[in-house]
C-alpha cells in the first residue's frame, strides 16, 4: 500500500465511433439522453479497469483496477481523486503480494468513513512459481479497507470464507447491504445476501435463487427505493426486487443478447435512482458488438437507450448525479487499450 503525488496529464477522448447521439428505439419523457462529454482520466496501465466512482468530502474518488491483463497476475487497486471533475491525480494505491484485487467499489459509511470493498484472487502457477494470465484462480475472498481522508487507507482485511465475492456495498438506515456470487463448487454463481454495520463483521440474510438454474447468478448491485424496497441489476439479465426483510425476493428476466441484442448479458451491472424516482442502468452488452449502454430500468424491466463511447474490453461503470448530470466512470478498450473514462451524460427528469 503506498500514496504518490503523481499527475496524469491526459486529454479528452474523441467520441469514438460517433456513438455520442446513438439511441436505441427506446425514449424518455419525450426526451432522449445525450452523452455530453467523454474524458480519459488514466491510461498508465496495461490493463485498466473495473471502476467505481463517488462524491467525498467534496471531491471526486475514481477507483478501478490495474494490471497485466484482464485476468491473472497480480492486480492493484488504484484510487484516484479530483476536486472539480476534470483534474485527476492518482490518490492511493492498494495491493497485496501475489493477489489479484479486483473490483474496487467504494461507499461511505455511516460513521462518516470512506470504504472500499475488492475481491482478493490468487492464480494459479507453474513449478517455477511464476503467475501469469493463463491460470486458473485457485482461490478467491472479499477484503476491506476503510480511510477517513480517501489518501490514507488501512491495510485490507480478509472478511468472509474463501470463494465469496462481495460485488458492491449499498447503506441504508445504518445498514450496509451486499450481494456475494460463491464462485466455486458444484453449484457455482450462488447469490448470498449479507449485511453490516462496521464493513468487518457480516451477517448472512439469505440466499435468492435465481429461476434460471443454468447460470444461477453472478454480479449484482442493489439499491433501495423510498418504501425500503430493495433492487437487484443482476449478471447476467435480471431484475429482483425483495421488501423487508428481504428473504423473499422476485425476479424478472429480461431477454439474452442471443434473442434481442439490446439487452444482456450485463458485465459489470450499476444502476441509480434520480431526483424524480427514475431508475437508469449500465453495464455491458455483448452483441452486435461489445460495449457500454445507459439503460432505463424499473423494477421489473431493464431497457438501454444510449450507447457510451466503448468498445473492446470495457464497462464496469460507477454513478453519480451530481449539479443536474450523470457522472460516469467506466473503461473501455476502444482506444487499443483498456483505459479509464469519465462521460458526462444529460438525462431529461420527469417534470412534476
Amino acid at each position: 500500500m503506498r500514496k504518490t503525488d503523481r499527475t496524469p496529464t491526459l486529454p479528452y477522448a474523441r467520441l469514438a465511433f460517433g456513438l455520442a447521439s446513438l439511441l436505441s428505439t427506446f425514449t424518455y419523457a419525450g426526451e432522449a439522453p445525450e452523452v455530453v462529454s467523454v474524458q480519459k482520466i488514466w491510461d498508465h496501465g496495461k490493463w485498466n479497469g473495473t471502476t467505481d466512482l463517488i462524491r467525498f468530502q467534496d471531491k471526486w474518488w475514481c477507483s478501478f483496477r490495474e494490471a497485466n491483463s484482464h485476468a491473472g497476475g497480480e492486480g492493484l487497486a488504484r484510487i484516484l481523486v479530483s476536486h472539480d471533475g476534470t483534474d485527476w491525480k492518482l490518490a492511493a494505491t492498494l495491493s497485496e503480494r501475489r493477489l489479484d484485487l479486483r473490483d474496487p467499489h467504494l461507499s461511505i459509511m455511516p460513521n462518516g468513513k470512506l470504504m472500499c470493498i475488492l475481491a482478493a484472487t490468487r492464480w494459479g502457477h507453474d513449478d517455477k512459481n511464476s503467475w501469469d494470465g493463463r491460470s486458473q484462480a485457485l482461490t478467491r475472498s472479499p477484503r476491506v479497507s476503510f480511510s477517513t481522508d480517501g489518501f490514507n487507507w488501512t491495510t485490507p482485511k480478509q472478511v468472509l470464507a474463501e470463494d465469496h465475492w462481495l460485488w458492491r456495498v449499498t447503506w441504508n438506515k445504518g445498514i450496509g447491504y451486499c450481494m456475494s456470487k460463491l464462485g466455486e463448487g458444484r453449484d457455482p454463481r450462488r447469490l448470498m445476501l449479507y449485511t453490516t454495520t462496521d464493513g468487518l463483521e457480516w451477517n448472512w440474510v439469505c440466499e435468492p435463487r435465481l429461476p434460471d438454474n443454468t447460470w444461477n447468478g453472478s454480479e449484482t448491485t442493489l439499491r433501495f427505493l423510498p418504501d425500503d424496497t430493495l433492487i437487484a441489476l443482476t449478471r447476467p439479465h435480471w431484475v429482483g426486487s425483495s421488501q423487508p426483510p428481504y428473504r423473499e425476493w422476485k425476479w424478472t428476466r429480461f431477454a439474452s443478447y442471443q434473442e434481442d441484442s439490446r439487452f444482456g448479458d450485463i458485465g459489470g451491472p450499476n444502476f441509480i435512482r434520480l431526483p424524480d424516482g427514475s431508475l437508469w442502468g449500465s453495464g455491458r452488452l455483448y452483441a452486435p458488438r461489445k460495449r457500454t449502454v445507459l439503460a432505463r430500468m424499473t423494477a421489473t424491466s431493464y431497457k438501454p437507450v444510449l450507447d457510451i463511447p466503448s468498445g473492446g474490453d470495457n464497462s464496469y461503470p460507477g454513478m453519480v448525479w451530481h449539479d443536474g448530470r450523470l457522472w460516469l466512470s467506466y473503461y473501455s478498450g476502444h482506444e487499443g487499450k483498456a483505459n479509464i473514462y469519465l462521460a458526462k451524460i444529460r438525462i431529461p427528469l420527469k417534470t412534476p
